[in-house]
């Protein structure tokens, strides 16, 4: 025989009801033997217990009672339900003359619920030409008198049950769970969750087959899919690891369930009304598989805090606090114990945390007053995940994830067999922590939040790579790319969910005035997870957010130099906030845009090695220039006037060409260093003409011809086969705190490396004490806004596989 057990929105009006009676039906046309135990329908417990309250407070109860009898009837006016109906309005009736009712009247209450839900489904399937029968577990389960959560009396009930089913063997006996009676026949109820121990009963005392729990949903999942998206349905666990989950929270399982099917090893199997075809989640005494299993959760906690410097090595301190909690019938979910500074923390339910405040005050009042303790503390709004499977071997990978997404556990514990771990945390933070958590221990694709600031050339160009990669990077990588916000100086786009291909129309119609904050309350109230700031500005302005994006949960990426090279005092605040808050800032793009540059200086110098100096062409704009200009025999203004037609140039080329951005990024170069060279410091050649320095853009392009005789010169006196470079130095003795940083029109060799430059490359040589003369070179395409973006997205999948 399998026991069939539906819940209440299983067999709510409707859908629900109908696939309840088709379950039943195609089952015995199967052949097989079944007994179905049922809950109250819809939420009919919850209503009668609602309508008492009114009752007892001589309140309207009959308007709302009319609207439950409505509801439990429904379509179905042929059965006959009047006699539950009479007792309620006996009940009801009573309970508002008296103003009051006692357990036991609540418990005939509520037992109505299960009555209904069992007489109407009998006579259904007695209609649809099944043998069913209503079975009242009044009769054959009995308990002791503790109404609202009564116990059953083991051995009375087992015999009954067994000759129940034996005398009703011919039946689909369809019982009701969650009620019994006591040994004088007054009915009795067995607590929330009661029908599942009523099925479990059953099942233990008939010795089952197998327990058929059916839901609305499809079986028990890594976590909460309400809270995980990414939430799998787990296929098999052990009844272990579902009494764990029961005793943490999963409102799927009822811890009590568990033992009768453990003594009897019948299988536990949890299916889905609704989708009654997928096979759900098997329980049983042994798995296959060991493991992470799935994260369950514990809500409405409060932890309890009791510290006393002078009660460290006393003995009795636990039994006097435990004491307090049982005379005072408060459970402790979790217990947390310090030494060298003696401190107990107890995980109570939030409706009995003052309680239990005040009831350790009494208790160690005296101790206050010797100052063996200091200070007994509530912290409210508190919620348990426990990572069921978890040992600490490995436990290390959740946990420096939440510490990466600012989420710090209050307390954590592990049970006796070290197999699972319990993190408390703050409610607030309990739907991120979850995310974190999951996403890190089962192997679904870790989600990367993207702020991305600044989308012209290069913003817009590295959106677009990451909406068309996205697909094939979460298959290659496991890591999902979200942009939730896209921004300006002046518009913000948001969308949690991440922007769609038509970004630019939406921000245009759907954009709105913001600063720094509202992203950060954004990615706060929508619990997002791995956070990552873009900066493709070129703006000293947005430098200002980089310390509170940092100090809210922020990864930094940019190709804005600003940061790197304001004053060194910044340079160095930044790191220090980066360090404390555990975050990065990666930047690669701020000197050879793609090319590997700053990784290669940074892994040389934490290496060891004695970088002696460094020099090379640093700008694609000024590369293209002299290149050009050294290799044909026109003027140089022609040559760049090309490229600013090209878009070579930025819109006014002085930007460029008065090497102002070489100077920067050498600069950046000798920070990576930890040398402590100011911009101020830098000896910068500039390409233009005094005269032509100041005015507009619009008036310089008209003059660029004032440029000629003064490069045709320095052409003309060069030596022979020799061009001319403009190339940013680092030298000096590099091991003291300050370098020699110059940027300069140099000519060299045209045989040489630097001499046999092409295009818009941009070139870099690396001296270092190990190779002597012969450098470390990188050279290849250092600018456009597709090479910059790709740089920029490089730093971001780099971000994204950490930890």
């Amino acid at each position: 025989m399998k026991i069939l057990k539906f819940g209440g929105k299983s067999l709510s009006n409707g859908e629900g009801i109908n696939k309840v009676v088709s379950i039943i039906t195609d089952k015995v046309n199967q052949g097989e033997q079944i007994a179905v135990v049922v809950s109250a329908r819809g939420s009919a417990t919850d209503e009668l217990e609602a309508i008492l309250a009114v009752a007892a407070k001589n309140g309207d109860y009959k308007s709302l009672l009319e609207k439950f009898k409505q509801y439990q009837q429904n379509d179905y006016s042929a059965v006959d339900l009047s006699e539950e109906f009479a007792v309620l309005d006996k009940l009801y009736e009573g309970v508002s003359l008296i103003g009051d009712y006692s357990s036991k009247i609540k418990d005939q209450i509520l037992s109505v619920g299960e009555l209904l839900s069992a007489k109407l489904l009998t006579a259904i399937l007695v209609e649809k030409g099944i043998n069913a029968k209503f079975a009242d577990s009044r009769i054959f389960l009995k308990t002791d008198s503790k109404f609202g959560d009564a116990q059953p009396l083991e051995q009375v009930s087992k015999k009954n049950v067994i000759q129940y089913f034996k005398d009703n063997a011919v039946y689909v006996n369809i019982v009701t769970g969650f009620i019994g009676s006591n040994i004088n026949n007054v009915t009795t109820t067995l607590g929330r969750n009661g029908s599942n121990y009523t099925a479990s009963l059953l099942a233990n005392y008939l010795n089952a087959a197998e327990l058929q729990n059916y839901t609305h949903v499809d079986g028990i999942y890594t976590a909460n899919p309400d809270l995980v998206a990414d939430a799998k349905k787990i296929d098999h666990l052990t009844f272990n690891e579902a009494n764990e989950l029961a005793n943490f929270g999963a409102t799927i399982l009822h811890a009590k369930t568990i033992i009768p099917l453990l003594e009897k090893n019948i299988p536990l199997r949890i299916l889905n009304t609704f989708n009654h075809e997928n096979e759900g989640t098997l329980i049983t005494a042994t798995s296959t598989s060991g493991g992470i299993k799935t994260l369950s959760v514990l809500e409405d906690l409060a932890l309890v805090n009791l510290e006393g410097r002078g009660l460290l090595g006393k003995t009795g301190v636990d039994a006097r606090i435990f004491k307090v909690m049982g005379d005072n019938n408060i459970s402790v979910s979790i217990i947390s114990q310090g030494s060298s500074e003696r401190g107990i923390g107890l995980v109570v339910a939030e409706s009995q945390a003052t309680k239990a405040m005040i009831e350790l005050e009494k208790e160690f009042e005296n101790d206050f007053y010797s100052k063996d303790v200091n200070k007994i503390s509530v912290t409210d709004d508190v919620s348990v995940i426990s990572i069921i499977g978890q040992d600490l071997s490995t436990f290390h990978k959740p946990y420096t994830a939440l510490i990466r997404n600012k989420i710090i556990p209050i307390l954590f514990n592990n049970t006796v067999t070290g197999k699972n771990v319990s993190l408390v945390v703050k409610k607030h933070e309990l739907h991120k922590a979850l995310n974190v958590i999951h996403g890190e221990i089962f192997g679904v694709s870790k989600k990367i939040n993207i702020a991305v600031f600044g989308h012209g050339l290069v913003g817009g160009t590295l959106i677009n790579q990451i909406l068309e990669s996205a697909k094939a990077i979460e298959k290659r990588k496991d890591i999902k790319l979200n942009i939730f916000a896209i921004a300006n100086s002046k518009n913000v786009l948001l969308n949690k969910d991440g922007v769609s291909p038509n970004w630019v129309n939406e921000i245009q119609t759907n954009g709105f005035a913001y600063d720094i904050k509202d992203i950060i309350t954004y990615a706060n109230e929508n619990h997002l997870e791995n956070l990552i700031a873009v900066d493709n500005t070129a703006s000293a302005a947005f430098v200002e957010n980089y310390i509170p994006l940092v100090e809210n949960g922020f990864d930094l990426i940019s190709s804005n130099k600003v940061a790197n090279t304001l004053s060194y005092g910044f340079y160095k605040e930044l790191r220090k906030v980066l360090a404390e808050n555990q975050k990065n800032y990666l930047y690669e793009t701020n000197v050879g845009a793609g090319l590997p540059l700053i990784d290669t200086i940074k892994l040389l110098h934490l290496s060891g090695e004695n970088i002696t100096k460094i020099k090379g062409v640093f700008s694609g704009t000024l590369s293209y220039l002299f290149n050009n200009f050294s290799a044909k025999e026109v003027p140089f203004s022609e040559i760049l006037k090309e490229a600013i037609d090209n878009g070579y140039t930025e819109p006014d080329p002085r930007e460029d060409l008065c090497g102002n951005d070489v100077g920067r990024k050498l600069l950046i170069l000798a920070r990576e260093l930890d040398l402590q060279n100011e911009f101020e410091e830098v000896a910068i050649q500039n390409l233009i003409p005094e005269h032509l320095r100041e005015g507009s853009a619009a008036d310089f392009l008209t003059k660029l011809k004032e440029f000629d005789p003064i490069y045709a010169k320095i052409k003309e006196e060069q030596k022979p086969n020799h061009v001319l470079r403009y190339i940013g130095e680092l030298s000096g003795d590099l091991q003291n705190d300050k370098g020699i940083l110059e940027v300069k029109l140099v000519s060299v060799s045209s045989d040489t490396a630097l001499g046999g430059l092409k295009g818009s490359d941009s070139f870099f040589e690396i001296y270092t004490e190990s190779y002597g003369d012969r450098p470390i070179v990188i050279q290849g395409a250092g600018a456009g806004s597709a090479v910059t973006a790709r740089g920029v997205f490089g730093d971001i999948l780099r971000l994204s596989d950490k930890g």
